[in-house]
This record gives structure tokens, sequence and C-alpha cells, in this order.
């Protein structure tokens, strides 16, 4: 069986066979493309959010070897017009640059130009031996007149793991491919799929003539790659899993229009185990993370801290270079880490955020491991603070937000409230694995300065914290009940802990009380 064109559609029949979230609409899109100005795309996003099964959903749609029209009976394409028009009509090239990942990276564009003409000559018997793939796709269309649809999938590989001269031979032939003269007579479409924009040269793009839909700008493509809540709280409801617990885990992803998208991968592990862990270290490294952060780069660390903190902070994107060698300004990280999925972009306000728990534990394994100590040392002791604080031991809490002081003072200042409010919150930073954490949060009359809300089925009560600088923990416990800051609360929990907490600026320390509404503490 042929490798690269005319080898059919089983790789989207074993799709088919299993849990298959119809994104076929995606046809659509690329079939108004067909043979016009626009038949060029290029689309990025992370790893494990479906590019890989769209372009073997393509492949089988458009593939003149095969009749693939019982793989789309039921999904959406088949309500188009076009859906007959162009179904199983074309020869198909797909080059998945994974195939080539043990070759010599110096000889793999050769190689691959090889192994392609090699396949072509098995549906093309005249075609003469050359070892330049272009040349050998023009000669096919001067004998028979046939025009191709190419998919390549991972086209940045190259791009992120070989050295500059690799590099750039890798993206002189994509331009000998697709912005020569004879480019648009050849091809009827060119899709590829990757994790990173195409690259830059000098601000512009490496292939101008390409339309580009990343994470950060997805445009008509924002609901083809994760998965939408609709979707999502489909397969709940097929397997009787949780739609809130999915949420707490894989959610938090803005792409474009869709203000919820999920990461598919980990969705689908979760189905399979019937448990919400974290996937993400399964398809990817959190020293991915730890090779970017570990500089203090722009302020980069406090940036960071705030989104351990659940903030969101602004970024500028369109300084990116779209290359993982070429990091300059706390910018390009921040957007670097966009187009990973290890933060979530959102284009309005023009800020990201960790988007949710299995991220977040990414960054928690990064910090550990990056040189970070205080920070880390704080993070790995917030187990201890938390159990502490439902178990009702005041003396440990206000002993452990006194070392936690001397530890955060290298990374947060304690200058009011709010700083302290921050400090706090980063110090029951494990917390988020059993809560929805909310500052500010409106209850009763007025705002409690942080609600720990237990997600469903957890075990843990919910707390309340209200803060105090120079004055009581007491004080701080009493305005909880005078405003009924926990009134709310009732609704997710029977017992709610209130937690009084008064920074002495002179002492620098920590006075605690603790109180539980409704039961006993654990």
């Amino acid at each position: 069986m042929c490798n690269f064109i005319d080898y059919g559609n089983s790789d989207f029949r074993s799709v088919r066979n299993s849990d298959f979230v119809d994104k076929s609409g995606l046809i659509s899109v690329l079939n108004e493309r067909i043979d016009t100005r626009n038949k060029f795309l290029c689309i990025s996003r992370p790893r494990r959010f479906g590019k890989s099964v769209a372009a073997q959903m393509l492949y089988a749609y458009y593939d003149r070897s095969c009749d693939s029209r019982e793989l789309f009976e039921g999904l959406e394409i088949t309500k188009s017009p076009d859906f007959e028009k162009h179904l199983n009509k074309y020869p198909t090239i797909y080059l998945d640059w994974n195939f080539f990942a043990t070759c010599d990276k110096n000889a793999v564009v050769k190689e691959a130009q090889k192994a392609v003409i090699k396949d072509l000559k098995n549906s093309y018997p005249f075609l003469e031996e050359t070892d330049n793939l272009m040349s050998a796709l023009v000669k096919i269309n001067s004998k028979t007149g046939d025009r191709f649809i190419f998919i390549i999938d991972e086209w940045d590989r190259l791009v992120r793991e070989v050295d500059k001269p690799v590099q750039e031979e890798y993206v002189n032939f994509l331009r000998a491919m697709f912005k020569s003269n004879y480019a648009n007579k050849i091809f009827l479409l060119v899709y590829m799929t990757g994790i990173l924009p195409i690259i830059k040269v000098e601000a512009q793009s490496a292939l101008n003539n390409f339309d580009e839909f990343s994470i950060i700008r997805p445009v008509s493509t924002a609901q083809y790659y994760g998965f939408t809540k609709a979707e999502v709280a489909a397969l709940c409801d097929k397997y009787g899993l949780d739609l809130e617990l999915m949420q707490h885990a894989y959610d938090g992803y803005v792409i474009g229009k869709e203000k919820s998208m999920f990461n598919p991968n980990s969705v689908m592990m979760a189905i399979e185990d019937g448990e919400y862990n974290s996937h993400w270290s399964k398809t990817a490294s959190y020293t991915t993370i730890e090779h970017y952060i570990k500089d203090d780069i722009d302020g980069l660390r406090d940036k960071i801290i705030r989104m351990l903190n659940g903030e969101s902070v602004s970024v500028k994107v369109t300084s990116f270079r779209n290359d993982m060698k070429n990091i300059e300004t706390c910018d390009d990280v921040l957007t670097l880490l966009a187009h990973l999925g290890y933060l979530s972009y959102n284009p309005v306000f023009g800020e990201v955020r960790i988007p949710n728990t299995e991220v977040a534990e990414e960054f928690e394994n990064s910090i550990r491991v990056c040189g970070w100590g205080s920070l880390s040392k704080a993070i790995g002791n917030s187990n201890d603070l938390l159990r502490a604080t439902i178990k009702g031991d005041k003396n440990y809490v206000a002993r452990a937000l006194d070392s936690y002081h001397d530890e955060a003072t290298s990374f947060i200042e304690f200058n009011d409230e709010n700083s302290l409010a921050c400090a706090i919150r980063l110090a029951y930073y494990s917390a988020q694995a059993h809560y929805e954490i909310f500052r500010e949060f409106p209850s009763g009359k007025g705002f409690a300065d942080m609600v720990f809300v237990p997600i469903k089925n957890s075990p843990y009560p919910a707390v309340v914290i209200e803060l105090k600088y120079d004055k009581s923990a007491q004080g701080a416990i009493s305005q909880i009940k005078n405003k009924n800051y926990h009134g709310k609360l009732q609704n997710f929990s029977k017992t709610i802990i209130l937690l009084g907490i008064n920074y002495d600026k002179a002492t620098k320390k920590h006075e605690v009380e603790l109180e539980a509404l409704n039961g006993d503490f654990v």
C-alpha cells in the first residue's frame, strides 16, 4: 500500500470506528477554496487538538482511490450541496513529517522528496527518475493534466527540531513547492497543519501566500479543533460523566468566538479511564515550560505568579516570529506558550491565562525544577496548609503563613490587603484541585475577600476567607458573619469553614481564627 498517494481511507475508517465528534463541517470551509486564489491554508493548534484526525478525514474525503461515502453518512458535511461534487475526486498527497522522524536530519528534506516520488511512480509509471518533488508533479501535470490536493501534517516539525541550515533548506523547499510559478497550476488545494504558524523571515511570513488560522487567530476554523462545551456535554451524557468536573480539568481555552473549548485528547482519555486525571504530561513535557521560564525575561516571573493566582495578564502577540529558537521578550514566551496550549489567549482583551487545573499542574512541575526555589517551596507546602485549615488547626496555619511570608518576600511585596490576598491565594495553591476559587466573591451584604467553592462530589468543605491588615483576625470572622458572606455557600457545602487572617506589618506575623459552621472541622 502506498504511503503518500492513493492509499485509501483506512485511517479515517479507524477514527469512525471509535468515538468521533463530528468536525466534518471543516470540509465545507475547504471546498469553498478549491482552485481559488485562497487555496493555500495553514492550521496551527497545540498537540492533541485534533489536527491529525482532521487531516485523515480530509484525505478520506478527497482521495480518488477509494469510495468514502459510507464513512460520511450522518455527518454534517453530507448536508452541503458540494458534498458529492468533491467526494473522492482528486489525486491527493498526504505527507506526515512524523514519518521521517528517524531520518538523518541533515538529509531529511531530500529523503522525503525521494519517498513521495517513489510512491508517485506507482500511480504514474511513466515518471522518470528525479529527486525534485515539484519537478515530478509538473511532469505528471503536463502528461495527464492531473492537479493535486496536498495535505501536510506536522508541517513545523523540522522548524522546531532541526538546526538553522536544515530549517532554511526546508523553508526553501516549501517555497519552491507552493510559491513557484507552477503552484497555482499544479495544486487545487494545499492544507498544512502544525503546532506553530508559518515561520517569519524579517517579520514576514516565509509563505505569505498562505492564509493562516492559529489558536491566536482561528477565524472560521475555531470550532473544528478542540471540543466545544456542547460536544463535551453530549459525551458526558453518553458515558455518565460529569460536565462540571470535565470543565474544571480540561476547559478554559478561548479560541476565537468559541469561549469554552476543551482539550479533546484529555476529554477522551477521561472517558476511557472514567476519571478526571491529568493527561497533559503524556502528550507534552513540563520541560517545555521550564526551558522558557527559567530566566526572568522582562518580568516574566511576576506574570507567571499572577497567572498561578488565577489572573490573566496582558500580552502582545505580534512580535513572535513563530520560531521556538528566537525568543527575545516576555511577550514572545507567553505567545509561544499559548500556541503550545499551556496558556489560553483571549483576543478581546489581549490577555493570556492558565486554562485549567491539568495545565496548572504542568506549570507547578516546571517551577519545581527551574530554580524558583522560594516559590516552589511555597507551592509544595500548600497541601499541608489546606489540610490544617479544614482540620481547624489555627496555630499551624498561622505558623505556616509566617514561614510562607518569609519565603514569599522574594517574589511578592506585602504592601496592602490586595497584595496580602495575592499571597494567600498562592499559599493555598493546591486548593485549586478541589475548589473553584473566587476573589471578591459577591455574597450577603458585600464581597468576601476569598471563597473556596468545592467542586462537584468533593469531600472538602467550603471556605470563606476574610483578610485584615494591622487589625484583628476575630474582627475578620465577625465581618463574615455580620455580612453573611457565607450565605450562598450553603447550596454547595453543609459545613462552611470561616477563616480570618490578620497580618501585622510591624511584627510580620499572622494572627488566625478558624470557625466551622453547620458542622465540625474534618
